[in-house]
């Protein structure tokens, strides 16, 4: 999975090219989107395994209902909202027990979503230990910038219930001994 960005006019003919059926425009949507939805799959399941299946099903979900995409928003929110959705999905199926914390030094570092910066291993880690809740929480509104709307809105939960999860994300960092000020900037 390799990110080749597309300057915004590229998208927009690759995106039209393969609402036509083009299977190489779709393919340079994947090439570059495929990292970031890798990375933000890997976030809320916390296993490469796991992640890898959800951003072939977000792709495959993605070039089904791509006559659908009404161009409202960028491309890149509407596959961040299908990779969120096929996340939950996989979780409500029977592989939500295969969800693992396990991950080896080196693996998460190549990750990043679009003008993530950096985040640490020992941080990625931490991450992964939260129950899926509040990392759902953390990671839609701390990491990739969501409102409390958004984030219940993709997650089918209360906007409160939002604001709990996050506040118990942050206070399990915390204790995790990230400390309280790099828990809060999340």
């Amino acid at each position: 999975m390799s990110d080749e960005p597309l300057q915004p006019e590229q998208e927009q003919r690759a995106i039209e090219r393969a609402r036509r059926g083009d299977m190489r425009a779709f393919e340079r949507l994947y090439r570059a989107h495929a990292g970031w939805v890798y990375g933000l799959c890997l976030r809320l399941t916390g296993e490469h395994a796991s992640a890898e299946d959800c951003t072939q099903d977000t792709f495959v979900a993605a070039w089904r209902a791509l006559g659908r995409f009404e161009q409202r928003s960028r491309f890149a929110t509407w596959l961040h909202r299908i990779a969120v959705n096929t996340v939950l999905g996989q979780r409500r199926g029977p592989r939500l027990q295969l969800v693992s914390t396990e991950t080896h030094a080196g693996e998460v570092a190549d990750v990043a979503a679009p003008g993530d910066t950096h985040i640490p291993i020992d941080l990625e880690r931490a991450i992964e230990r939260l129950p899926p809740g509040a990392r759902d929480v953390l990671v839609l509104v701390g990491l990739y910038g969501y409102s409390h709307e958004e984030a219940a809105d993709s997650l089918g939960i209360a906007v409160g219930t939002s604001k709990a999860q996050l506040h118990r994300a942050r206070a399990l960092l915390s204790a995790q001994h990230l400390g309280p000020q790099l828990s809060a900037q999340l």
